[in-house]
């Protein structure tokens, strides 16, 4: 991933020497496993345990035996064993290269999954600030882009936040699904080492054995587990466009902050432009990209084969530091957005009324027309006004056959935009508690 969207705790997750040393854990840890079962000597896994955690492994010396070896796993036990000496005979005893990798990789989402968590949950945290902030802050609802009926933005954010408050559900579980361990040897049956073993490591691990294993941990994990990152990065993309489409010049209901100093365009001094959130639109491209092959892993060999590795190897940490990126940056739009409240008032008031015309419709359905002649009465008049600019309320009123229906005090007190948020508290307590 490149350092322009990385951020450093989420980027050291992926780092060789962290891999490395996550390796050398599981290996350790079934050394010490096997020493309590008789399998090993423990003098020898503890000499394993004390040396290789004083090791200081060198990535340049392990991709200098690969280049020989053609194989990793085997390139970092040879370069384990200069440390280790004699006793690293017993080291890797019974276990096959999936074991080490497939373990170190959901080791490696279990760990990206706990710092996505937290910038999701500190994206909830902007979003109920300013959505408590703007609880009653009037604007117009759209619907096709076009004005529909007035809502809050608080309410705006509300919806945003209980999207968020299901992405992070979605997290959690995606953390779930892949925190197994495999340390099953060949062909995943145990021929060759102990099942104690590998519940010994996935306790020292923080993980769960997986039920059963093919050699490889099941793919159909990992494809949940992407596939929520996918649908995390498009809910981050909805409240991006939302905030574009609210920082439109025609609109600017709302805008991401303009620090001092900052510049819009190399071209025109005047532009103010929505660079962070059309930055996040494309990351959430990006994000939910790694998510189709990522299902295609699924479909592997008989007991195994390696076509996944190379895809892991690019959207672990493509898609994790991504992300994690990515919602952060998001929440910083959110914590510092500006809003205008004056703007919504005066653009919910562009169209004359016409946010009203469904109450109107439902009056004259309640008088005792029937609804498609009242639905013609509110239309003609609703044309004039969206075709001429007239007052909507005017023109129902000049209108013989509304007002012979519906007096014209009762379609003036039809005019009032408490009417549209009366229930914004409930859906506070829905969202909020």
């Amino acid at each position: 991933m490149i350092p322009r969207y990385s951020r450093p705790e989420m980027t050291a997750i992926w780092e060789p020497e962290t891999r490395f040393r996550i390796w050398f854990e599981i290996e350790a840890h079934a050394a010490a496993a096997m020493a309590e079962i008789g399998m090993v000597p423990k003098a020898s896994a503890q000499a394993i345990w004390d040396k290789g955690s004083q090791a200081k492994f060198n990535v340049a010396r392990i991709d200098e035996i690969e280049a020989v070896t053609k194989h990793d796993v085997i390139a970092f036990l040879t370069h384990l064993a200069e440390f280790i000496g004699p006793d690293a005979r017993f080291v890797h005893q019974g276990m096959t290269s999936s074991d080490v990798l497939d373990t170190c990789f959901n080791v490696q989402l279990v760990r990206a999954s706990d710092l996505i968590i937290a910038d999701i949950d500190r994206v909830l945290a902007a979003l109920k600030t300013r959505a408590l902030e703007h609880k009653n802050t009037i604007t117009i609802g759209r619907s096709h882009g076009i004005h529909a009926e007035p809502t809050t933005f608080g309410v705006k954010l509300a919806y945003a936040y209980a999207e968020f408050a299901r992405c992070r559900e979605r997290m959690v579980a995606a953390k779930k699904e892949v925190s197994t361990c495999a340390i099953s040897g060949a062909v995943g049956t145990f021929a060759n080492i102990d099942p104690r073993v590998e519940k010994y490591v996935a306790a020292k691990l923080g993980l769960t054995a997986e039920p059963v294993s093919t050699q490889v941990i099941p793919r159909d994990r990992h494809a949940m587990y992407f596939a929520t990152l996918g649908v995390v990065a498009s809910s981050m993309e909805r409240l991006a466009i939302e905030i574009r489409h609210m920082q439109r010049t025609e609109v600017l209901e709302a805008e991401e902050y303009f620090s001092p100093g900052q510049k819009g365009s190399s071209a025109m001094p005047h532009k103010r432009n929505p660079v962070l959130t059309e930055n996040v639109t494309g990351l959430a491209r990006m994000v939910r990209a790694y998510a189709l092959p990522a299902m295609e892993n699924v479909a592997l060999w008989h007991e195994r084969d390696i076509s996944h590795s190379s895809v892991e190897r690019m959207i672990g940490p493509d898609a994790t530091i991504t992300l994690d990126f990515a919602l952060n940056r998001l929440a910083g739009v959110v914590e510092k957005l500006v809003v205008y409240p004056a703007n919504m008032k005066k653009n919910l008031d562009k169209l004359g009324g016409l946010h009203n015309s469904q109450r109107v419709l439902l009056a004259l359905t309640q008088a005792g027309a029937s609804r498609e002649d009242a639905y013609a009465l509110v239309q003609r008049n609703a044309m004039k006004t969206w075709e001429h600019g007239a007052d909507f309320l005017t023109e129902l009123k000049a209108d013989k056959e509304v007002v012979a229906k519906v007096p014209a005090s009762a379609l003036e007190q039809m005019f009032d935009l408490g009417y549209h948020t009366k229930h914004v508290e409930t859906i506070f307590k829905r969202v909020f508690g």
